[in-house]
C-alpha cells in the first residue's frame, strides 16, 4: 500500500491507503485456456480480480515450450508486474527471467523457484484427493475404481497416491487401475486417449474414474457419461459438465490462488517465498452442487466432512508421494 496524508477539519494529519497501480499478466500451461480444468480456474480467478477492481490484465497461451519465457520477458520488459506462470513446467523459464527482472514481482502456480522476487504457490493435491478417492469408494457397486493421470510426474503421482488411500480407507480391498496418459506436455490436451484409458478401465470392472488430466480428463468424463459409468473431475468444478454421471470434482483453487496474486500485489501485502494450500486453507476440496447432489448421500457427505476435519487436525495422516516419490 501507498500512504498519503491530507488535511483533517481539525488540522491534523490523517492517513489514507491508496492501492498500488499494478499491471498484472499471466501465461497459460499448455492446452487453452477453456480447458474447463485447470488453465480455466487461473483464468477464472484473473476475470474475478478485474470484475471487482476494474484493472485488466495481459495474457498468454503458449503453443510450444519456447514461447514460455519469451511470453514471460515480452510481458516484464513492458513493465507487467506481476507476473502469473501457470504449471510447474514454467519453472526453468521463471527462475531465469525473474533474474533478468529483479524489480519484477512473479509468481508461479504448482512449482517452487527459488528467487527473492518470486511467489511459489503449490497445492496440498493428495489430501483432496482422499476425499474423492473416499466418494469413490462409498460409490462403486463393483469394489473397482480408477485413475487417469495426465504426464506422468510426481505431482500427478501424488494424485494418485492421495486417491488410492482414501479408497483403500473406505474399503481395504478395492481393485484400483492406474493409467497416465504420457511422458510429454501432451498428456495433458488428448481427451481421445483419455476416453480410450476409462474405457478400458470400466471394461475390467470399474465403475468410478478419476480423472487428474487437465484437458485430457474431459474424454474421461465423457466415456463415463455415454457408458453409464461415474466419473469424478479434477481442478475447477466440473460436475456441470455431466450432471448426473460426475460423481464429484477434486477442487484445486487456482483460481483463488490467482485472484489472491493479483488484488494481494494490489494492496501491498504480495510476498515472495512458498505459499502451500490445503484442506486447511481451503486450496483444496470437493465438489458438491446441484449437479451432483442426488449422488451423495447425507452419509457420504457427513463421513468425508470427518475425514476433512480429522486430516486438518492432523488425527488422519495422508500421505505425499512427493515427500518420498513412493505411495504405501
Amino acid at each position: 500500500m501507498r500512504p498519503f496524508f491530507c488535511a483533517a477539519t481539525v488540522g491534523l494529519l490523517c492517513a489514507v491507503v491508496v492501492p498500488a497501480e499494478i499491471k498484472p499478466a499471466v501465461v497459460y500451461d499448455v492446452g487453452s485456456k477453456f480447458d474447463k480444468s485447470f488453465n480455466e480456474g487461473v483464468y477464472n480467478g484473473a476475470e474475478r480480480f478485474t470484475e471487482e477492481t476494474g484493472i485488466a490484465y495481459a495474457e498468454f497461451q503458449i503453443s510450444t515450450e519456447a514461447q514460455r519465457e519469451q511470453a514471460l520477458r515480452n510481458f516484464a520488459r513492458r513493465g507487467y508486474s506481476p507476473i502469473i506462470g501457470v504449471g510447474f513446467s514454467q519453472a526453468p523459464a521463471v527462475d531465469k527471467v525473474a533474474a533478468e527482472y529483479p524489480e519484477t514481482s512473479f509468481s508461479i502456480i504448482d512449482m517452487v523457484v527459488d528467487r527473492p522476487n518470486v511467489q511459489s504457490i503449490v497445492f496440498k493435491e493428495h489430501e483432496g484427493s482422499f476425499l474423492v478417492g473416499m466418494i469413490a469408494a462409498m460409490a462403486s457397486e463393483t469394489g473397482t475404481v480408477g485413475f487417469v493421470g495426465g504426464m506422468d510426474i510426481p505431482l500427478i503421482r501424488r494424485f494418485a497416491c492421495g486417491y488410492e488411500q482414501g479408497v483403500r480407507h473406505v474399503d481395504p480391498d478395492a481393485t484400483i487401475y492406474q493409467n497416465m496418459t504420457g511422458t510429454t506436455p501432451t498428456a495433458w490436451t488428448d481427451p481421445v486417449k483419455g476416453a480410450e484409458l476409462a474405457k478400458s478401465q470400466f471394461d475390467r470392472g470399474a465403475d468410478v474414474v478419476f480423472a487428474a488430466a487437465g484437458a485430457t480428463g474431459l474424454g474421461v468424463l465423457q466415456a463415463a457419461a455415454d457408458g453409464g459409468k461415474l466419473s469424478i473431475g479434477v481442478d475447477s468444478n466440473q460436475n456441470y459438465l455431466h450432471p448426473g454421471s460426475v460423481l464429484t470434482s477434486m477442487l484445486k483453487r487456482v483460481d483463488v490462488a490467482a485472484y489472491d496474486v493479483y488484488m494481494s500485489a494490489m494492496d501491498g501485502t504480495w510476498e515472495p517465498g512458498v505459499r502451500v494450500l490445503g484442506l486447511a486453507e481451503n486450496g483444496v476440496g470437493w465438489a458438491l452442487d446441484e449437479h451432483n447432489e442426488s449422488l451423495i448421500s447425507a452419509e457420504t457427505a457427513e463421513r468425508v466432512e470427518a475425514a476433512r476435519a480429522a486430516i486438518i487436525a492432523g488425527a488422519l495422516p495422508v500421505h505425499d508421494y512427493m515427500a518420498t516419490n513412493s505411495c504405501p
